[in-house]
């Protein structure tokens, strides 16, 4: 994407900068514990340092950073604790935004989700994994969008973001691409019957599996 195509993000330049800074924080392109100038960011990015320091004001808020006098702007990232407590958070929430997605959601929400299916399905066959986890998120997003809640949909898609890396690495390991696949058939198959409560267990079912599969994950990249 060209940084500085605003108009076709429709983003202000510090939405994108914040963007920016969070995907390499998430990417481990900063370290936890590292200092972020913000000169020097205002410098590599080509813009005044009056947006950059806007963009670690939100990264603040989000707690990936934090502004320590006498040392400046340091990255906290996510931690093992976080995304555990990130999956936790998402087993209470999503069981709601299950629920108010089947009562609110379109024919067109449901055409939608089952055509993401249809993808992460033929990419699945490929093996591409970058091609199933671009569309496993788009998969969820489809169902907080139809929850036609505007607070649940930014929490949870910021709990997309904030455990991505980690997710991308679930998906890598042995035979969990094709697990998440049949889990999301489960889930797409209760959402078109419309049935809340179905849905709400699959759902919940493939968050559980998730959060296990991750725990495995950080297990062996902490010892």
């Amino acid at each position: 994407m060209d940084f500085f195509d605003q108009k076709k993000e429709n983003k202000s330049l510090t939405t994108l900068i914040f963007e920016k800074i969070r995907e390499d924080i998430l990417n481990d392109v900063y370290k936890n514990d590292e200092k972020i100038i913000e000169a020097k960011v205002a410098e590599e990015i080509g813009v005044s340092r009056t947006p950059v320091r806007e963009a670690l004001k939100q990264l603040e808020l989000d707690g990936l950073v934090e502004n320590i006098p006498n040392r400046g702007v340091v990255v906290k990232g996510i931690n093992a604790q976080d995304i555990d407590d990130i999956y936790i958070m998402r087993l209470a929430i999503e069981g709601i935004a299950a629920k108010w997605a089947i009562e609110r959601m379109t024919d067109d929400n449901i055409k939608d989700m089952k055509e993401i299916y249809e993808l992460m399905e033929f990419y699945t066959g490929k093996g591409d994994i970058v091609k199933f986890f671009e569309l496993n998120t788009k998969f969820h997003e489809a169902i907080y969008k139809s929850a036609s809640s505007r607070y649940l949909e930014h929490v949870l898609t910021d709990f997309q973001q904030f455990i991505k890396t980690t997710r991308m690495k679930s998906l890598s390991s042995e035979g969990r691409m094709e697990e998440a696949l049949y889990e999301h058939k489960k889930i797409l198959d209760a959402f078109t019957s419309r049935d809340k409560v179905a849905a709400v267990e699959a759902l919940l079912n493939h968050i559980e599996h998730s959060r296990h599969n991750a725990g495995k994950i950080l297990e062996r990249t902490t010892k």
